[in-house]
């Protein structure tokens, strides 16, 4: 045991045998000696770029992702959680205020939270309440954030980190064990006093932005995956690529520019899903490592965790790399919600319900007992008696055509409805009888009531979310 956990380990000695003593002497009745329960400690875990089938708890036979899977194991793991918006500054936005980004208008990689809109994002409510708040890794929110109002900070100012640094003593460390050191001190420094909250950003699996991308791997998972296959998606065949309009069918929309080096050949393929499963493996390490670190400091049984993905991921489907349209591949991502308290008939559930990246906040103000503001548009996940949520508003409109073109619909439980709102182009899928989204049914004189019916919810939606 170290020094700084000797410390705090003796405290709280001290601290239970005080009250032992005075009890004993002041000779309480039942009632007053009933104390409130003690507040939880909060980890927010964001992967960046990390699709929802990249988990071995999601079924995926190949990755290894042993920590993650036994969080999932002892938690309750969301198998259909999706982003309202399908790109790392508009999620994280999202995320930290509960809100659609047509609510928090933070559509770009610039744009800063106002004063009034960071006092509302979840760290600085929980602060306000009493609690002890820092943030590790990729903030990812304008170009001004706001590190002076936590307690603990240890982020990149930029807004797309590198992955390797140049540490004070002249080595070299990649971004994740970075963060990793960053929350083995925060829980060194603060573990034991006031509960905590703390955000952890990683920047793994998101590639390295250049030309070409490249998926920087710590040299220790370098030979993972190595003699392993990946299979190629059904969607990967050339027609789908085809399938697409004029308008998004061009070697300048990013999705198709970022294929070309990462998935243009069989043997790029297959380096670029490994190197991507490797990143993810390298996060579970520290998922791993965190939770020894929690047992070590006795808070493992204090200490709530959410771990969730900012968005998904193309890994070839539809001939494309990378999010920002409406495929499952982009906007479907893994959550999962780990709560010592949690009952043991609802450890290990797998709720069907749609749980969104806006239910981040207002879920994590809730285990605080801290009141959620009626400026979130996300839910309380872990109440049992909320309404199930039957569909919801997805948009990304950063950029524009030709490079990104712009697209808003909505999403059901059975079905998806798309529209590129530069050029009127629709799309309709139907998600449990085509899961892979290979024929759009926009034009199928069968499906004309369907999609007169998502028409229509479009445009409510569309409303309401502002």
């Amino acid at each position: 045991m170290n020094k700084t956990v000797s410390i705090i380990v003796g405290m709280l000695g001290m601290a239970a045998l005080t009250v032992l003593c005075v009890s004993f002497i002041a000779g309480p009745s039942r009632k007053e000696m009933e104390s409130p329960p003690e507040k939880p400690n909060i980890i927010f875990l964001l992967t960046d770029d990390h699709r929802w089938d990249a988990l071995g708890a999601m079924g995926n036979p190949i990755i290894r992702t042993p920590n993650l899977d036994a969080l999932a194991k002892g938690g309750v793991l969301f198998p259909n959680a999706y982003v309202t918006t399908a790109i790392c500054c508009v999620s994280r936005a999202s995320i930290l205020s509960g809100q659609y980004e047509s609510r928090h208008k933070i559509n770009d990689f610039v744009t800063d939270f106002s004063p009034e809109a960071v006092a509302n994002t979840y760290p600085l409510l929980l602060k306000k309440a009493g609690y002890t708040i820092g943030f590790v890794g990729k903030y990812g929110v304008g170009d001004n954030p706001p590190e002076s109002q936590y307690d603990f900070w240890a982020c990149n100012r930029k807004g797309q980190p590198p992955y390797e640094y140049t540490n004070q003593s002249g080595k070299t460390i990649h971004h994740t064990d970075s963060v990793a050191h960053g929350v083995q001190n925060f829980l060194n420094d603060f573990a034991g006093k006031e509960p905590f909250c703390l955000s952890v950003s990683f920047k793994a699996p998101h590639e390295l932005d250049g030309n070409p991308p490249t998926y920087p791997v710590q040299e220790r998972f370098k030979a993972l995956y190595e003699n392993v296959k990946m299979p190629v998606p059904e969607t990967a065949d050339p027609k789908y690529w085809a399938s697409f309009p004029d308008f998004f069918r061009t070697d300048q929309n990013i999705g198709r520019e970022r294929w070309k080096p990462l998935f243009s050949t069989p043997e790029l393929h297959q380096k670029t899903v490994r190197d991507y499963y490797r990143l993810i493996t390298g996060v579970d390490e520290v998922v791993g490592k965190l939770r020894a670190q929690l047992k070590q400091l006795k808070l493992d049984q204090n200490t709530i965790i959410v771990f969730m993905g900012d968005n998904g991921f193309y890994l070839g489907e539809h001939g494309m790399e990378g999010k920002w349209f409406g495929h499952e591949e982009s906007i479907r991502v893994p959550l999962i919600i780990y709560n010592p308290a949690l009952p043991a008939n609802r450890r290990g559930t797998k709720p069907s319900r749609i749980a969104l990246n806006i239910d981040v906040a207002p879920t994590i103000l809730s285990f605080a007992g801290v009141p959620v503001p009626k400026t979130m548009q996300g839910t309380d996940l872990m109440k049992s008696n909320a309404p199930a949520r039957t569909d919801f508003f997805y948009e990304h409109t950063f950029m524009g055509s030709p490079r990104l073109p712009k697209v808003e619909g909505v999403v059901t439980q059975d079905f998806k409805y798309m529209k590129f709102i530069e050029h009127g182009y629709e799309e309709l899928y139907t998600i449990k009888a085509d899961p892979h989204e290979t024929k759009n049914l926009a034009t199928d004189p069968a499906f004309r009531k369907k999609l007169d019916e998502l028409r229509n919810r479009y445009q409510v939606l569309k409303e309401t979310v502002q």
